[in-house]
């Protein structure tokens, strides 16, 4: 008789197990969410020169308790009922610690999901300070074949904001709704390429209800940003991450995002990153868009993402208000409306970058939770993580 591979010893099943229609479900997840270049087309962005970095173990950390809606259970407990992962904490700019689980190695990279949003966000910032990108004009100035669809009548602020009127759902379960044909146009399942990312965009349309009025998580909007970045830089995703992300972060490994049939990013949902440069991405934010004593983003435009800009209003007529009574979004980013000013990426199968500013703690947690949204869970993340940011 054979022995079962260390593949299968490490995952619980054969590589030959995860397929392009299953690479989302768990617990094929465990291994597909870090090697989902191996499944969908990427681009590759280099790291910064310097090297591997030692993991920091958590600790003593790890058997503290938190109370969360089930009652006390210790830091550990929690990580392994939420599947983490990975976690990385920062505090005050230095690492305060790692955990891994035993389906991820430290220093492996993880897709973030709709963190990558949040990323693409900061391009549009970048590409605003310098005068290439303006939120404010129409979507049309920078792609004038949307004039047919949903995005038609919108401005860039719109789509920055998630306010775009779109007549379209995240259906993440249904085979036969628009979200799949969407999936199959970014080739993550099965039956793609013959429609591209772009051209599907295109097709969408609009709601009758004005544009700017509610807050709409709708994923499409997120690929269309990046879209009129390369647009208005003249640049593909892939470098503009490169020169003016990742190389001025001193990122510490590559990352990648997967691409479509015309090699158009998606910046909706498709980068994959370590939980170290993750939190790198956190940190800059903290610091008003700083890092390694260069200024990567300008002040003003963190402190409108992340404190002052959004509407309250258009975020309370949405569908997570549950979440963040206070909150607003802005350029991709949650203001949790917390006395300590928190505020996050978030991406589905339970992807987090928490920042706590009062406490100065960033959390960057990687999952292959198996539901893509968990809001039960979601609400005890959220008060795990501002615990744990007033124990580290």
């Amino acid at each position: 008789m054979i022995g079962k591979t260390a593949f299968e010893t490490k995952y619980g099943f054969a590589r030959s197990d995860v397929r392009l229609e299953n690479w989302r479900l768990s617990p094929l997840n465990r291994w597909s969410f870090q090697n989902a270049g191996e499944l969908v087309p990427s681009v590759h962005i280099a790291a910064a020169p310097g090297g591997a970095e030692p993991a920091k173990p958590l600790g003593d950390l790890l058997g503290e308790k938190v109370t969360l809606a089930a009652g006390p259970e210790t830091v550990e407990a929690f990580l392994k009922r939420s599947d983490t992962d990975a976690l990385t904490i920062v505090k005050a700019g230095k690492v305060a610690g790692d955990w891994s689980s035993p389906y991820m190695d430290f220093g492996a990279r993880h897709i973030i999901f709709s963190i990558s949003k949040s990323v693409t966000a900061i391009l549009a910032g970048i590409l605003e300070d310098e005068g290439a990108f303006d939120p404010q004009a129409p979507v049309t100035r920078y792609i004038p074949e949307a004039k047919g669809s949903a995005y038609g009548d919108a401005s860039v602020r719109h789509v920055l904001d998630m306010t775009v009127s779109l007549d379209f759902e995240e259906a993440y379960l249904d085979p036969q709704s628009a979200f799949a044909r969407y999936r199959r146009s970014t080739l993550w399942n099965p039956g793609g390429g013959s429609e591209s990312l772009k051209a599907f965009l295109m097709t969408l349309q609009r709601l009758a209800e004005p544009h700017g009025q509610s807050y709409r998580y709708r994923s499409p909007n997120s690929d269309m940003l990046g879209i009129l970045v390369e647009r208005a830089s003249g640049k593909r995703v892939g470098d503009l991450l490169g020169e003016k992300l990742w190389l001025p972060l001193g990122a510490a490994s590559e990352m990648s995002v997967t691409v479509d049939m015309e090699g158009t990013a998606r910046t909706a949902g498709g980068m994959s990153m370590t939980p170290r440069d993750l939190a790198r991405i956190g940190e800059m934010m903290r610091q008003g868009g700083m890092a390694n004593g260069r200024r990567i983003l300008p002040e003003a435009w963190v402190r409108d993402t992340i404190a002052s800009g959004g509407s309250h209003e258009a975020w309370q007529r949405g569908t997570m208000a549950f979440l963040f009574p206070k909150g607003r979004y802005r350029n991709k980013w949650y203001q949790t409306g917390h006395d300590s000013g928190a505020f996050c990426g978030i991406g589905i199968h339970g992807q987090w970058l928490y920042v706590n500013p009062k406490a100065e703690v960033v959390i960057a947690k990687m999952s292959s939770q198996p539901e893509p949204v968990d809001d039960r869970l979601d609400e005890q993340v959220v008060a795990f993580f501002e615990a744990l940011s007033g124990m580290v």
